[in-house]
């Protein structure tokens, strides 16, 4: 079964990894895929870096996967702003930061070694002020 080409869709890679790696990044797509699947019900679990690293992978090993989770309704449009522009929505960057400052909440009144709160709140604060330096998607 063949993908009719959209023009919104990003095109594959020209080159493609040799097969007998193929089925590591097949692997790694598929496995990705499903933690971010996971993340989705699981608090604290990301799940838009699982689905991008999805789509990465699945770039150079699964080209129907690929071609799915770009033209999927709900990750599709991520997907296509990050690879395009490495854009990332308003939306998304106040869910992740959002998510963030409840997980550090959450630390500082369950975690009692002090410098695993802060080493995480830290890491937490630097991968918020990198989102917030990404640009939005065109409109």
């Amino acid at each position: 079964m063949t993908v009719p080409e959209r023009p919104d869709v990003a095109d594959a890679p020209a080159t493609r990894p040799p097969v007998r790696f193929r089925w590591a990044w097949w692997l790694l797509a598929y496995a990705s895929l499903a933690t971010g699947i996971v993340g989705i019900f699981v608090p604290g679990l990301p799940t838009t870096v699982f689905i991008l690293i999805s789509a990465w992978a699945a770039s150079r090993g699964s080209e129907r996967l690929h071609t799915w989770l770009l033209q999927h309704p709900r990750f599709g449009p991520s997907i296509r702003n990050w690879q395009a522009h490495g854009a990332v929505s308003r939306y998304a960057k106040w869910m992740a930061t959002l998510t963030m400052a409840v997980c550090a909440g959450i630390m500082l009144w369950c975690v009692p070694i002090t410098w695993v709160k802060w080493f995480s709140i830290g890491s937490m604060a630097a991968v918020a002020i990198w989102l917030w330096s990404r640009p939005l998607p065109p409109r």
